[in-house]
């Protein structure tokens, strides 16, 4: 991979130098890897680019509510004022929101133009053809402004959005299917008051963090050594799960005679699994098996958990003067390595999908150009509450220049950044599957042998995926 701070030279910046993006548009005709680009509304805008080829149009946005909403609700006035588009926004909460743009989008419906997604989704709603090709819109100069930049985004945020929606094939394959606009790491947020008094600094080997984490625990003074995500959920399986399995070197699926097959009951499996359940058990919270993410870091933030092994930028709001108990206390670790020094991650982002049976697909391509763009991401990031920007630019500018109260925060996301990116296969039954995963996970806390556990979800997802 690339340095993630470094940004390629584009294809449009070479067709300015040759004096010919501004005015002549550019239909690519092969984008993404060996993909012929899609007959879609790209191609029939033509011209220079003007941010007001749309006005007067209105389109309609679905979202749930989540800090990176809230922080952009006040902008899209700008929007409005510099393309004469008026947005209107749904919020439905996230129980709900993707059952809601599920049952929408399999209907056919144009009710929302674009929407709020993750790269899991490409994977699910891609393949039946639901979301719009961005590619052809990307490279139009017509559609897309210049200073648009879109090698600006980390790369392992460009490649999650991508996919040929073939068994098998890589995420970064194929068209591009979202827009990356905000983003996780997964690492260790700590209390550093407490670590402070005692002399100690985070553990850098998985064996060490499990004592740690041990040594931490105080049942009856309510205070406990890590928290981290438990609930029969595939969001239990993704953040600090998946991040600290795939560092000991586990895996998903292997590409087998042209078919997935599941080995999340190799040995090197098995093995990760039966300690995670018995570190939940050992040091995690008492009631794991419901915890989510909210409850992971409310409990940093109340004092209660020492460490808390998820999002960043979930645990970085905790941090903020007023938001918690803690405030002003917590620091940041990349995490324990894997061996060799792996420090790879998975990461989640939230993007923006168009729908591909949107009646107003310039609007809506122009309104997720401005929302991923550098001007209306620096004024987020200046709120003080948008961590993590999807673009280098952006985060090697504002954001950074945010950090000078947030310890280790910048050396973790540096030191994993390099390694972070989508680390589950694309299927089409992420969610079921990565679902039993997290039962499976459950069973085992509860006293079930792992590997014959293990070795039961393999069998019935190696089929689920190749079905």
């Amino acid at each position: 991979m690339n340095s993630p701070f470094s940004s390629p030279l584009s294809r449009r910046r070479v067709l300015q130098g040759m004096g010919l993006a501004a005015t002549v548009p550019v239909l690519s005709a092969c984008v993404g890897t060996g993909q012929k680009s899609t007959n879609n509304g790209a191609n029939s805008v033509t011209g220079s680019f003007d941010w007001k080829k749309a006005q007067g149009t209105t389109i309609k946005i679905l979202q749930t509510p989540h800090v990176y909403q809230q922080t952009y609700q006040p902008l899209f006035k700008e929007f409005t004022d510099l393309t004469g588009i008026t947005v209107t926004a749904d919020l439905v909460p996230e129980a709900d929101y993707f059952t809601k743009l599920n049952t929408e989008l399999a209907g056919k419906s144009s009710t929302h133009d674009v929407f709020m997604m993750g790269a899991y989704w490409v994977w699910q709603y891609g393949p039946p053809g639901w979301l719009e090709d961005l590619d052809p819109w990307i490279n139009n100069s017509a559609a897309t402004g210049a200073e648009f930049d879109y090698n600006d985004f980390f790369e392992g945020l460009r490649t999650s959005m991508k996919w040929d929606f073939k068994v098998g094939s890589a995420a970064g394959t194929g068209g591009t299917y979202a827009l990356p606009w905000g983003f996780e790491l997964n690492n260790i947020a700590y209390n550093k008051t407490v670590f402070d008094k005692k002399g100690i600094k985070p553990a850098e080997t998985f064996d060490n963090f499990i004592q740690l984490a041990t040594d931490l625990t105080d049942r009856k003074n309510d205070q406990y050594g890590i928290a981290f995500r438990g609930s029969k959920s595939w969001a239990t399986i993704h953040p600090g799960f998946m991040t600290q399995y795939s560092r000991m070197g586990g895996k998903d699926y292997e590409v087998q005679n042209g078919k997935l097959t599941a080995v999340m009951n190799s040995p090197t499996a098995v093995d990760f699994t039966k300690k995670w359940a018995d570190l939940a058990k050992a040091a995690g919270p008492t009631s794991w098996t419901t915890y989510e993410y909210p409850n992971c870091t409310g409990d940093l933030g109340d004092g209660k958990a020492m460490m808390v092994y998820d999002a960043d930028s979930a645990t970085y709001p905790k941090n903020v003067k007023g938001a918690s108990k803690m405030a002003g206390q917590l620091a940041w670790h990349q995490g324990p390595a894997g061996p060799g020094g792996s420090l790879a991650t998975n990461i989640w982002t939230w993007a923006w999908g168009m729908n591909a049976n949107s009646k107003n697909k310039l609007a809506a391509w122009l309104f997720m150009q401005w929302a991923s763009g550098k001007d209306a991401m620096n004024k987020a990031v200046k709120s003080g509450a948008f961590a993590d920007p999807v673009r280098t630019s952006v985060f090697n500018g504002s954001f950074k220049q945010t950090l000078g109260s947030f310890p280790g925060y910048l050396e973790a996301f540096e030191a994993q950044v390099p390694q972070a990116k989508v680390l589950f296969t694309p299927q089409k039954r992420f969610l079921e599957t990565t679902e039993d995963w997290a039962v499976a996970l459950q069973s085992i806390y509860g006293g079930a042998d792992a590997k014959s556990t293990l070795d039961s979800l393999a069998s019935s997802n190696t089929n689920k995926v190749n079905s």
